[in-house]
């Protein structure tokens, strides 16, 4: 399973795409959902581009969303706090 819904946070396994055309989801990757991103894996860019476009998909302010593991890597995992949003929605809405 991709995801993981705790007391009052989800927990998401991600396997990113940086340098994509357009960000969006890209549907199940293994036991991951891929995520490509617009902004290159240059000094952190992709990673904050991640952590700004999860913000906006599960609509919390951006300080609710933490990047547990995976800075250096493709593979990561991210913690949401305080959203009402199902994660199962995400992959009936990608592309």
């Amino acid at each position: 399973m991709w995801y993981r819904i705790g007391e009052d946070s989800i927990t998401l396994t991600l396997h990113i795409q940086p340098g994509a055309k357009k960000s969006g989801i890209a549907g199940l990757h293994g036991d991951a959902l891929k995520i490509r991103l617009a902004a290159p894996p240059i000094e952190g860019r992709a990673n904050e581009a991640l952590l700004k476009y999860m913000a906006r998909l599960f609509d919390v302010p951006l300080r609710q969303i933490v990047l547990l593991q995976g800075e250096q890597s493709r593979h990561k995992v991210v913690s949401i706090k305080g959203s009402q949003v199902d994660p199962e929605t995400l992959i009936e809405g990608s592309d």
